[in-house]
């Protein structure tokens, strides 16, 4: 016994698979999907939390230094010894903050006691971390990334530096991360 299709089934068929295919996105070029996101070099990454570790330490702190590109990608993290974990986990937040909002988390933490909707932002997203201690990385006039120094201050754990809140030494040690490289970011 054979099956003979009709008309009016094959044409449905025919019908249904072309509506599919017509539906079938066109592949992206495989340039297009592996496009890089701009941030410093892995050498000026590491030469830049290289110095903020160095600057910590003669300051009596270990820290953790991150360096994130302009996707938010981490590019390096750094940890000197006996850095806490809090410091490792706070430091790439902060250059993801940094990073996302463009500016030092500084100036983001006095802009947000006045600006409620910039406030309500950074609430929303419970890994930004705002205080001090990240920057935002610049070729030019592009944002290429961030840096996050992290560890410094805290509960005064820290008894070799005389008082862990003032001087906040996360910020002194970004910036010296960034003085470090400032000419070199391209």
């Amino acid at each position: 016994m054979t099956m003979e299709r009709s008309p009016r089934v094959s044409w449905l068929l025919w019908s249904l698979s072309g509506c599919c295919l017509a539906q079938t996105p066109p592949a992206a070029s495989p340039a297009s999907v592996y496009i890089a996101a701009r941030g410093p070099s892995l050498a000026l990454a590491s030469e830049a939390a290289q110095a903020a570790i160095e600057r910590c330490k003669a300051l009596h702190a270990n820290v953790a230094v991150s360096v994130v590109d302009s996707a938010g990608v981490l590019k390096l993290l750094m940890a000197s010894d006996g850095t806490f974990a809090k410091g490792v986990t706070s430091s790439t937040a902060k250059a993801i903050t940094a990073k996302d909002f463009d500016m030092p988390i500084s100036e983001l933490a006095a802009k947000m006691k006045t600006d409620p909707e910039l406030a309500a932002r950074v609430k929303a997203n419970p890994n930004y971390v705002v205080g001090q201690g990240a920057l935002p990385l610049h070729a030019g006039n592009e944002l290429i990334g961030a840096i996050g120094v992290g560890g410094a201050i805290g509960d005064g754990r820290d008894k070799a530096y005389p008082d862990p809140q003032a001087p906040n030494r996360d910020e002194l040690c970004v910036h010296a991360a960034i003085e470090k490289i400032r000419s070199q970011l391209k």
